[in-house]
């Protein structure tokens, strides 16, 4: 079950698993483009394996089109700096929400992926994992200073958005910072692989492995 829900300071998706919960949760961010289709069936994933699902429209209403980067970086410069905040909010309404074991994950894929990994330094998230995090490296400090989750990093080796050598130093800082972490870099895959609504983009077998990567992940520290 689906429905549009507010959450702490944020609307978004809510997807239910079937019959009564409580249920570990799972905060799943938004790619650069906004709260889509491709987002929102994500969630809906989530929740058909037994996961509170909650997509979080960090955009507030707004939305650019698949393709339409001019408006997508427009959208990310006027509502990323005040994202954390929401998701700290949906956090802590989550922790305490009747339908919550209290464990709550965090996923992002892009723009999503930073936030999955922001969500972590302010809010003590029991597992977090990022697919192809954009920027991720501005955060790389305060990762060091503030983050104790266990982390499952999933890239593309030909995503030209992350810059050579990102990836082995995020790599790198988890283990220096001490937390469990899995890296993989799936080769021949570009930025947004995951993505199975692009089929310029899309590749099915590094999705298929790291579907099964994240869940079993979730199952781990969540279930």
């Amino acid at each position: 079950m689906s429905e549009l829900a507010k959450l702490g300071s944020v609307k978004g998706h809510l997807a239910k698993p079937a019959g009564n919960g409580p249920w570990p949760a799972v905060i799943v961010i938004q790619e650069w483009w906004g709260l889509d289709t491709q987002i929102k069936s994500i969630a809906d994933r989530f929740a058909s394996i037994g996961y509170l699902a909650f997509a979080p429209d960090l955009y507030h209403g707004e939305l650019a089109q698949l393709g339409d980067r001019e408006t997508a970086s427009k959208l990310v410069q006027k509502y990323a700096p005040g994202a954390p905040e929401d998701l700290k909010s949906l956090f802590d309404t989550l922790k305490s929400h009747p339908d919550c074991t209290g464990k709550i994950g965090s996923v992002g894929f892009c723009f999503g992926g930073r936030m999955s990994l922001a969500l972590g330094i302010l809010r003590p998230v029991d597992a977090v994992c990022t697919f192809y995090g954009g920027g991720m490296q501005t955060i790389f400090d305060q990762l060091r200073e503030h983050f104790r989750a266990p982390v499952l990093g999933l890239f593309g080796d030909a995503d030209v958005s992350i810059p050579v050598g990102a990836v082995e130093e995020f790599d790198k800082l988890l283990g220096e910072i001490g937390v469990e972490h899995e890296v993989i870099v799936y080769p021949n895959s570009g930025h947004a692989f995951f993505r199975d609504t692009d089929p310029k983009v899309y590749k099915p077998e590094a999705s298929k492995d790291a579907w099964e990567r994240v869940t079993k992940f979730f199952e781990k520290h969540l279930k």
